[in-house]
């Protein structure tokens, strides 16, 4: 973290020149809040999956995705919270719908004091900033409906978060089938939860970044990232923490099945990827080839097409044999990689519509990369000390040590 800071005040201290430091600063902290945020969504959600399926296997590293959500996510989501409100009372301009002027056909006078009308009427002449495909979303972007969803999807993580530590030390206090049960109910209804909200808070927070743009997959194509990256970053993590000699039961078996998870979804990601930029790119829709050729002839085209080919390519001959996914040697470096291949495709899905031809990669961006992922490590592994590491009184836990495959 004091190492990014640092990089994070000599990158701006030393960009006294770039007239678009505001923008560039507010959205690299959109890329960084929502990237790590949506880590520790995967991480609940992986969480409710494993006890809405009654899942056995996973019942001994469980705490590792406990410690995700319950220290981060309230940490991440006051991030994506702040970086609305500022964008709300025009601190920046990430969000082009956020402008009140472009819902309004005609304008009456100049400057802060002209009046915004959706009729001629006298004194009235045409508004030259006018949008009529944003003023025909008007009722999905006015403040009221946006805020409230906003308000619903953090309402309902946090209460899940909440509740989800409060039954698993609960669990270790007492052994208790009925707890399980709930759990296991609790799990279920939100997992409906998630799937609503993962694509709408997508839509919310990243695709309308490119108000004119939108996509049926982009809900889908967010998730995916968000679950791998939480497979990732609980793998690495478990296999650090067996080397200092933690995690004593923890077999060959476990790390497969984790690493069979980071391997699929790594394809699923891919597969969703490749879906909607073949679809998009085929049909040739000038409204929704826009959002590629924005990426494919700008600075960002190779940046844009490693990232696909590193998260695609590197877990596929990689990871494909049953031996690479027991081996720390492979599992690590691959997992790394392929991380900070998922932070430059979120970085990709925000700074071309923000930053358009104006962007700068330099101290700012790294260092502020460089302390959230401090900040994200510090938190769960603080959360990770707060209780057993192992959880005491799960139905499956013995189950879980004895997982051989």
């Amino acid at each position: 973290m004091v190492i990014g800071i640092v990089g994070l005040l000599v990158g701006l201290l030393t960009s006294g020149g770039d007239e678009h430091l505001n923008q560039r600063f507010w959205a690299n902290l959109l890329v960084n809040g929502f990237f790590f945020t949506a880590i520790a969504l995967g991480a609940l959600f992986f969480y409710a999956l494993q006890y809405a399926a009654e899942v056995g296997w996973s019942a001994y590293v469980k705490r590792m995705f406990e410690a995700m959500f319950v220290g981060y996510l309230p940490i991440g989501l006051g991030v994506i919270v702040i970086v609305l409100l500022v964008g709300q009372f025009h601190g920046h301009h990430l969000y082009h719908w956020m402008d009140d002027t472009l819902y309004h056909e005609f304008v009456i006078g100049e400057g802060e004091s002209a009046e915004y009308v959706d009729q001629m009427v006298e004194g009235a002449v045409a508004n030259s900033n006018y949008d009529e495909l944003l003023a025909n979303k008007s009722a999905y972007f006015s403040p009221v409906f946006y805020w409230g969803r906003t308000i619903v999807y953090i309402a309902v993580f946090l209460i899940f978060t909440f509740l989800f530590r409060k039954w698993s030390l609960q669990e270790d206090e007492e052994a208790s089938l009925e707890l399980h049960y709930k759990v296991h109910r609790r799990s279920a209804l939100f997992l409906v939860c998630f799937a609503v909200f993962s694509s709408t808070l997508s839509w919310d927070w990243v695709m309308s970044i490119d108000t004119h743009w939108f996509s049926t997959l982009f809900g889908w194509y967010l998730f995916s990232g968000m679950w791998v990256g939480a497979l990732i970053f609980s793998l690495v993590s478990i296999l650090y923490l067996r080397s200092k000699g933690y995690f004593p039961d923890l077999t060959e078996s476990h790390v497969h099945d984790l690493a069979k998870w980071m391997f699929s979804i790594s394809m699923l990601w891919a597969y969703l990827w490749f879906s909607q930029f073949m679809l998009i790119w085929y049909s040739d829709i000038p409204e929704e080839v826009t959002y590629y050729t924005q990426r494919f002839f700008s600075e960002y085209k190779w940046p844009f097409i490693l990232m696909f080919f590193i998260n695609f390519a590197v877990p596929f001959y990689v990871m494909i044999s049953r031996d690479a996914k027991r081996n720390p040697y492979f599992i690590i470096p691959t997992g790394l990689l392929i991380f900070v291949g998922h932070f430059v495709d979120t970085y990709l899905l925000v700074i071309p519509g923000t930053m358009f031809n104006h962007n700068h990669f330099g101290l700012l961006e790294v260092g502020m990369f460089v302390m959230f992922l401090g900040l994200f490590i510090f938190s769960v592994f603080r959360a990770l000390s707060k209780a057993p590491l192992v959880p005491k009184n799960h139905p499956f836990l013995q189950e879980s040590k004895d997982f051989h495959i």
